[in-house]
């Protein structure tokens, strides 16, 4: 989120948090570098696709296996020729004889490959929201070296927003943007009346003209800074609680990485759809649950 209170002197303030459940987070840790792959006499069936009915050409591997393919390539960060090797190889240690695509085939799939949305739990859900920049895959530093030019760098911004009880992403946005707009309070109001939005007002932010008579919830967060400081109106919204997709963030270009490898819009979408499935998998074995010691 933008702006942080005392942003020079945040270092100073002492802070001091304990993992509860460690043990239970440092096997879900190492299960996830465990490479056992099991496939079930469905996902077998399911390998080819099924006949199509229309007009056109008939593809040969459903979008059960390059799902498979792609989720194990953002995994362990393979390139697609590398990510048919692995696929070849897991096929003979197991004796099936399943047919491998090549990587034509798994870079044109992925850009119509449809990928299962995350499912939030029922009731109400806080939503936590952050974007950060992914790099895009181009010229890096050897068109300097050679032709003595600097290209602007090409980014990326990845909003996600997750779940600030489950840990896990429900949704991924690429795209530009902040978020202490007018724009995005009347936009959740009109989908989501009930919803409470906090985002953290910039420095220079000004009250609208109907704030006196009927205040927006940007105008009651802006009278709550005024009243009790920007610190504690964080603490007295929840915005504190914005540490956890922070740490989402984070997960992402640790775990995932920091660019995107796509070189069309439409298959870095389905990219970061497939990474962010595969990073809630992860989550699924366990994640760590801190609390406050001092």
């Amino acid at each position: 989120m933008p702006f942080k209170a005392d942003a020079t002197r945040r270092h100073h303030i002492p802070k001091q948090h304990r993992v509860t459940n460690w043990a239970e987070y440092d096997a879900a840790v190492r299960q996830r570098g465990s490479l056992r792959v099991r496939f079930t006499e469905e996902a077998i069936a399911a390998w080819r696709a099924e006949p199509r009915t229309s007009r056109s050409a008939q593809p040969h591997y459903s979008a059960l296996a390059i799902r498979t393919a792609l989720t194990l390539r953002a995994a362990f960060r393979l390139a697609l020729r590398q990510t048919d090797g692995l696929i070849g190889v897991i096929l003979r240690l197991l004796g099936l004889e399943l047919a491998v695509w090549d990587h034509c085939t798994l870079s044109r799939r992925a850009e119509t490959l449809e990928v299962a949305k995350p499912i939030p739990r029922t009731g109400p859900v806080h939503l936590l929201v952050d974007r950060t920049g992914l790099q895009l895959c181009g010229a890096g530093e050897w068109l300097v070296e050679k032709h003595g030019t600097r290209r602007r760098r090409s980014w990326r911004k990845l909003h996600i927003g997750v779940d600030a009880k489950t840990g896990q992403i429900l949704a991924s946005l690429i795209g530009d943007g902040a978020y202490d707009q007018v724009g995005v309070y009347d936009t959740v109001a009109k989908r989501h009346p009930d919803a409470d939005v906090i985002v953290s007002p910039q420095s220079m932010a000004v009250l609208s003209d109907a704030a006196e008579s009927t205040p927006t919830q940007r105008d009651r967060h802006l009278h709550s800074i005024a009243e009790h400081g920007r610190r504690g109106w964080q603490k007295r919204s929840g915005y504190t609680q914005r540490a956890l997709v922070e740490s989402a963030t984070s997960r992402i270009k640790r775990v995932i990485g920091t660019s995107l490898r796509s070189r069309t819009e439409p298959r870095r979408a389905i990219e970061i759809a497939v990474e962010i499935h595969a990073l809630n998998r992860m989550l699924e074995g366990g994640h760590p649950k801190s609390a406050r010691i001092a």
